[in-house]
């Protein structure tokens, strides 16, 4: 008895398909992943590639929190774009540059209601316990705003 395995007609260029679908958002979440830590280190007191590569603590968990909370818009923002794939990537990009922008703007608000001083709490070579209100403040604000890209 002999068993055959029959795939659709259109299975090669489909899956051709997906796998360019996999590298273009993967692409678009690199460059809002860079866009995203180009905004929290513009924003925040201190160059954080710098504070992270000496291994301050309060940068790296500060850091690390806020990249966090992209992806997670970032995930959001690909998983909830359009079924044709150029529409997809063109409202991923958009509504995650969006998000990035509003995340931005709700931690430094919220840092700044809290008066919590994020450059000496990044700078300094010892733990604060400020860094974990920062970092909890970015994945909330990150996860508000990832259902508001939804």
């Amino acid at each position: 008895m002999t068993t055959t395995l029959a795939l659709s007609d259109t299975f090669g260029t489909d899956l051709v398909r997906g796998i360019g679908a996999i590298l273009l958002y993967g692409v678009v979440g690199l460059v809002l992943m860079f866009a995203g830590f180009w905004a929290i280190d513009w924003t925040t007191p201190g160059k954080l590639a710098k504070l992270v590569s000496r291994g301050l603590p309060n940068a790296v968990i500060v850091t690390a929190s806020g990249l966090l909370a992209m992806s997670f818009i970032i995930v959001v923002a690909i998983a909830n774009s359009a079924s044709d794939l150029t529409e997809g990537l063109i409202t991923s990009l958009v509504y995650g540059l969006i998000g990035i922008v509003v995340q931005v703007v709700a931690v430094r608000l919220l840092e700044w209601a809290t008066r919590i001083d994020v450059g000496s709490t990044i700078e300094s070579e010892k733990f604060a316990p400020a860094s974990i209100v920062v970092a909890a403040a970015h994945i909330a604000l990150g996860l508000v705003v990832a259902v508001g890209v939804s």
